[in-house]
């Protein structure tokens, strides 16, 4: 186990492979000790998205076997973890605060933004066939307008997609930012 400060490169190289992230990001999950078994099935789940039940064989040994033998064994030489093969113990040492930036936050409950987007874009489709065909309210006056609407809303939610994205900001209504 390494007992030096690691530099913002050393960081980079180690976090550059997406499950040395979900590993450390798990541990942090789990107080910051945990079993490879646990941490296997949920690293595969994440990779597959699918929940760690419908994990199949292949898959969950696919990710043990690189934990294992890699990414366990580098997360250790550089002070990360404490990771013991003979029993498959694995803990997270205390400076974990400074992994933060380099980790995954929307690994669960991630917000449909592309939904979102994808509404407001069908909307404004919609509004400028019907204005075209002069159908029902939408009328070639009325269709600045509507237009004018639109890109507001989609204003609107960029916003808020922008700042609920910010670490330091607290939504309202209980709502949890990320």
């Amino acid at each position: 186990m390494s007992k030096h400060e690691l530099t913002q490169a050393e960081l980079f190289d180690v976090f550059s492979n997406a499950r040395r992230r979900l590993a450390v990001q798990y541990l942090k999950r789990k107080g910051g000790t945990c079993d490879l078994a646990p941490l296997v099935e949920q690293v595969a789940a994440w990779e597959n998205d699918t929940a760690p039940d419908d994990v199949t064989r292949t898959q969950r040994r696919r990710v043990y076997i690189s934990l294992y033998q890699t990414h366990l064994p580098m997360l250790e030489d550089h002070g990360i973890v404490d990771w013991d093969p003979d029993d498959h113990a694995i803990e997270l040492l205390p400076s974990e605060e400074i992994f933060d930036p380099y980790l995954d936050h929307r690994l669960d409950g991630q917000r449909p933004w592309h939904r979102l987007y994808a509404t407001v874009t069908s909307l404004g489709v919609v509004a400028l066939a019907l204005s075209w065909l002069s159908v029902g309210p939408l009328t070639v006056t009325a269709a600045p307008a509507i237009a004018l609407t639109l890109c507001l809303l989609v204003l609107a939610v960029a916003v808020a997609q922008h700042v609920s994205r910010r670490p330091e900001f607290d939504l309202p209504l209980g709502l949890a930012s990320r």
